[in-house]
């Protein structure tokens, strides 16, 4: 019998690519989806009935609004993926990092509330926690994370914006925010690499739709090929993560937009050691990991 999903906000961005990757398991008979007509679609009442009425229900929200859907689901066998920032550090709540040790994967396996991870967190936390992990980063670092999105990563008005033929022309440059360093992705770095403080955190949106690219320098004198080590073997047994030494002329950071890839590099001389994740935003740093979690959670290959 196939599982019963229901996506709450699938016209939004991350909905919308779920939509397409969840194909493939409809065509499969593997799960079916519980659709409500567009005049139903902000009727609390109608979204309660199908919402406990589903085996797993994702959230496409803002954070408010995923509070308040999650709020209405009373059915507790119903497990729950939410996509938005607002329970990504919340108590009762299983972050959906498989990759962060054998242990995480298990408790994904079994929780019914899951936090999606947040694209610049995914990279940041990918390349951070297992070297904080074997004691080769102090967990009082003073970390500097210098990150590149497409502008998918921003949101549907900034994909309007982008894409507009008659956008002003500071949308053809790089474009930093978040510069109070308060960005909304630092609790969960901070919580799931094991850092003791916040990183010095610098975003940025590009003029490409999808991919991604997180780069962390570290001055560790000498210890290049003990940070390539670690972090290969740990990602050794993953499916969608690897670790590469080779050091390319460019590295663009759409390089795996389109996949679930997310290829993190060891690069630098010397004392300084340069570690970048390149992933697709949309992929591994959003509905892609959303779809790999669903698989854990439901027992789906």
């Amino acid at each position: 019998m196939a599982y019963k999903i229901f996506i709450d906000g699938s016209s939004g961005t991350t909905g919308l690519q779920l939509k397409e990757r969840l194909e493939q398991y409809i065509s499969a008979g593997v799960i079916e989806i519980i659709s409500l007509p567009e005049e139903f679609r902000k009727d609390n009442k109608a979204k309660s009935d199908a919402m406990n009425g589903a085996d797993l229900v994702f959230l496409c929200l803002p954070d408010d609004a995923a509070r308040e859907s999650v709020a209405l689901i009373t059915n507790p066998s119903v497990k729950v993926i939410d996509t938005s920032t607002a329970h990504r550090v919340t108590d009762g709540w299983t972050y959906g990092f498989p990759e962060l040790s054998a242990e995480q994967e298990r408790e994904i396996r079994m929780t019914v509330r899951l936090a999606n991870p947040g694209c610049h967190a995914t990279g940041a936390i990918s390349i951070l926690a297992p070297l904080v992990r074997a004691g080769i980063l102090p967990c009082d670092y003073p970390v500097a994370i210098t990150s590149v999105s497409g502008y998918t990563g921003a949101g549907k008005s900034a994909i309007a914006e982008y894409e507009d033929p008659n956008r002003t022309p500071d949308h053809d440059s790089p474009r930093a925010y978040a510069l109070t360093a308060k960005h909304k992705h630092i609790p969960e770095i901070v919580k799931y690499t094991g850092l003791a403080k916040a990183p010095a955190f610098i975003p940025l949106i590009c003029d490409f739709p999808q991919g991604m690219q997180v780069m962390i320098p570290l001055h560790l004198p000498e210890k290049r090929r003990y940070v390539f080590d670690t972090l290969r073997e740990h990602y050794s047994c993953t499916k969608n993560i690897s670790v590469t030494d080779e050091i390319p002329a460019f590295a663009p950071s759409n390089e795996y937009a389109g996949t679930d890839k997310l290829v993190i590099s060891v690069a630098g001389s010397g004392d300084i050691i340069l570690l970048t994740a390149q992933f697709d935003n949309l992929g591994k740093g959003a509905a892609g990991a959303a779809v790999q979690n669903m698989c854990i959670m439901l027992g789906i290959d």
